[in-house]
């Protein structure tokens, strides 16, 4: 007895598992239309563009805080920009070629 009834549940088992597992998709009839081309409205983002931060030309820095370069001259860096100093007037340049040849950047 215990056989049997333990031969019916292991059929039961498969045949839910079997059955459970058949997927079941509706027809489609001929009154029923599906439209393809709409579609939900699209939003779309907006990003604004913050300008870049004005490159200052001209900076005034004590000279305890600048270092100094082998040749002797001192240079400040801000935001990956190298200032020069200019020794007649103190204040120190964003780099331009001309001051490889211009006596106000040589120290004295």
């Amino acid at each position: 007895m215990l056989k049997k009834f333990s031969g019916a549940i292991f059929t039961l088992s498969i045949l839910f598992v079997v059955s459970c597992s058949k997927k079941h998709l509706p027809q489609t009839t001929e009154n029923t239309t599906v439209n393809t081309t709409a579609r939900p409205a699209e939003k779309k983002i907006v990003v604004k563009k913050i300008p870049p931060a004005p490159v200052h030309r001209v900076i005034i820095v004590n000279d305890s805080v600048a270092k100094k370069n082998f040749d002797g001259r001192l240079y400040y860096d801000v935001d990956g920009r190298r200032y020069w100093k200019n020794y007649n007037d103190g204040k120190y340049y964003l780099f331009n070629k001309t001051m490889y040849t211009n006596s106000a950047f040589k120290p004295h």
